[in-house]
């Protein structure tokens, strides 16, 4: 073992734009020019003797072109044509004010805009369709195209808002007047609860408006879907299978859904539900580990939004198509579900993002911000007499807001470090190494206390489960932009960077913490398949220390058997878990580590989960090397950690475990290497 300098707990990242005081303190540094605030408070000459990258100078150069452009457009823009949202992008993320239309028109070139075609159906084309004369790009004062709707500013915004707003509280007070018999309200509001504010498929007061009034936003399709991905969290659930029985147990919304969408697609007559019915069986069709069908429906739920103009920025370039603000909100909202999940789908089976954000897009911002308010609490967990969870805000806007800004992050990832042919150059990962670094720390520090959970002071109790959800997937990222540090040597490096060990490890427990504050909080009936992913790949880094490791490394094999309990459980729910844990089994075994034995993984005390109740016919499993309830306390109403306090305290780094690292094989980025199941 090496001593402690050697093998630092938290190496700090050495920023080629810190300054050498900074750089000997090991403090962070500002960076600013001429002089970084440490030296000048400390009344120190302030010296920068690393110059910054080529690649960095370039970029900074073609920024300050794009900007001096922007500001002779802007420089007699009126200040109402700033916009202004309830819900707004962090500062660093921030997209420059709205010029005017003679500067957006040259930005758009001879961009159309959205048309309708002849029967009325709203969609877009280029300059070399089918479906228009070619005419010559010109950038005059009075453009006949481009972005002919452009917000007149702070009234302008602040007024559509409040249409919006008012209309959905109108519609959810509205909503319980209706009348929806089960199972099918029970399994509305699973979707309501457990799916809708971390992926937000489904714009919910135009849908339960329309499922009154027969609208353009409702379908019996987009029912069945919804109804059919809810049923594998609720199908064991006593209370409910008797009302499925007349339903095939369920299974006739799954068939329903399909029948009425191919109907959909034979006519052409596609509209937003018919993306949202996509979009949804995609996910079912993903966590039950068909991965063709999964692929297959994503990719025409993207095609889809091509073809509709849903991936146009509706309220600038509306064009002639008139669009009321609940359309534009719809659609915007659509817009950025299709690429959170685009991106999602490509991280589980290892593919290449399919959507890309354009000067074009529309915009990450949401208006109707009323779900933001909402208290979230538990559907279909029944606690005891006496105890239960205390409704908290739901910060669901927020929460889809930030998943959208960390999308846009990973997608820098996939892109860079993960391209499945394999054609990413060492320069190229490099940079997106410290490009993509910088901004997941600059994600962290803008997000706001509501959303965030420390897990070094977990709450006892769980946070809303799209928050979790949210944590954990930032922690995966992280986890996926270092770990193939691990396996190669930068240019003028022996070994692998000690820091890049330290993040995974560290993100790989704070995964596991949370997700024990969840598991025992709500149990594991309504895990959803990016938390298991979560998991799976605190999973791998566990595995890469045993595999590294010279001794018997106790505190890693304890967090390993938590990993291979929870997978082992959450399989009947998320069954593309089983292959994942099927691979970590069979690497164990490699090392004569047998984590088979059965040893009973209690139910949360406190909790009666629904999902596994013990009136159902489903034969209970048994869960590998998990304590039984003897070996748990009770916190506050809720079982205390499964898992030690979070301390990296006593790790150390030897040369000896970083030169074992560069020997192994990562195990398969993707869950466990997607099979189609019969």
């Amino acid at each position: 073992m090496s001593n402690s300098r050697n093998s630092p707990v938290k190496a700090i990242k050495k920023s080629a734009f810190s300054c050498d005081p900074c750089r000997r303190r090991k403090v962070k540094c500002g960076g600013e020019q001429p002089s970084c605030g440490r030296c000048i408070a400390r009344s120190e000459t302030c010296l920068y003797k690393l110059s910054p990258t080529l690649t960095y100078t370039q970029t900074l150069e073609n920024k300050v072109k794009e900007l001096e452009h922007l500001v002779s457009e802007l420089r007699d823009a009126p200040a109402s044509y700033i916009e202004n949202t309830s819900i707004e992008p962090p500062q660093s993320a921030q997209s420059s004010p709205t010029p005017d239309k003679k500067a957006i028109s040259k930005l758009a070139g001879n961009f159309e805009g959205l048309t309708s075609d002849n029967k009325g159906r709203i969609t877009y084309h280029g300059a070399t369709s089918f479906f228009q004369l070619p005419k010559p790009t010109t950038h005059d004062d009075n453009p006949k195209s481009g972005p002919l709707d452009i917000p007149t500013g702070l009234d302008d915004r602040g007024s559509r808002r409040e249409r919006l707003v008012n209309n959905a509280w109108q519609q959810r007070v509205l909503e319980t007047s209706f009348e929806t018999p089960e199972p099918f309200q029970f399994l509305l509001d699973v979707h309501w609860c457990w799916i809708q504010p971390l992926f937000n498929f489904v714009y919910r007061p135009a849908f339960t408006r329309d499922m009154e009034q027969l609208g353009r936003y409702y379908s019996h399709t987009l029912l069945n879907a919804m109804l059919s991905h809810s049923m594998r969290w609720c199908k064991n659930d006593g209370r409910i299978r008797e009302l499925l029985s007349p339903f095939g147990d369920g299974n006739l919304f799954s068939r329903q859904a399909r029948t009425l969408l191919f109907e959909e697609l034979t006519l052409g007559h596609c509209t937003v539900p018919t993306v949202q019915t996509l979009l949804l069986l995609s996910a079912q069709e993903c966590s039950a580990g068909n991965r063709t069908q999964a692929w297959l429906y994503s990719g025409m739920a993207f095609r889809l939004i091509e073809d509709m103009g849903i991936c146009i920025d509706g309220q600038k370039y509306a064009s002639t198509v008139k669009l009321s603000d609940e359309d534009i909100e719809i659609r915007h909202r659509l817009f950025w579900s299709c690429y959170f999940w685009d991106k999602l789908i490509s991280l589980y089976l290892g593919r290449s993002p399919t959507l890309q954000h354009s000067t074009v897009s529309p915009p990450r911002i949401l208006l109707d911000d009323s779900a933001e308010n909402e208290l979230w609490t538990p559907h279909g967990i029944v606690y005891p007499q006496g105890m239960g969870y205390i409704p908290t805000q739901a910060h669901s806007i927020s929460c889809f807001m930030r998943m959208c800004q960390l999308s846009e992050i990973f997608n820098q990832i996939l892109i860079h470090i993960y391209d499945p042919m394999g054609q990413n150059s060492e320069e190229e990962i490099n940079n997106c190494l410290a490009s993509e670094g910088d901004a997941l720390m600059r994600w962290w520090q803008d997000l706001p206390d509501c959303l965030r959970i420390d897990f070094k002071a977990l709450p006892s109790q769980c946070p809303p489960s799209h928050i979790v959800t949210l944590n954990c997937l930032y922690l995966t990222f992280k986890i996926l932009l270092y770990r193939p540090m691990l396996f190669r040597r930068l240019s003028g490096q022996r070994r692998p960077d000690p820091s890049h060990l330290v993040e995974c490890i560290s993100s790989a427990t704070a995964i596991i913490t949370i997700f024990d504050l969840f598991r025992r909080t709500f149990g594991e009936g309504y895990c959803v398949l990016s938390l298991s992913y979560s998991v799976y790949t605190a999973a791998s880094i566990f595995l890469l220390q045993l595999q590294a490791s010279t001794y018997q490394d106790d505190q890693t094999l304890r967090r390993m058997k938590f990993c291979t309990g929870v997978l082992e459980r959450v399989k009947i729910f998320n069954p593309v878990i089983e292959n994942s844990l099927a691979l970590i089994i069979q690497a164990l075994s490699k090392l004569g580590i047998d984590l088979t034995t059965p040893v009973i993984f209690p139910d949360p005390v406190g909790l009666q989960d629904p999902s596994i109740t013990k009136d159902t016919d489903i034969t209970p499993v048994n869960h590998p090397m998990i304590p039984g309830n003897e070996d748990f306390e009770m916190v506050d109403g809720f079982q205390a950690p499964y898992l030690d306090s979070f301390n990296l305290d006593g790790f150390e780094i030897s040369t000896e475990l970083l030169d074992a690292f560069l020997s192994l094989e990562p195990i398969d980025a993707t869950v466990g290497g997607l099979r189609d199941f019969d």
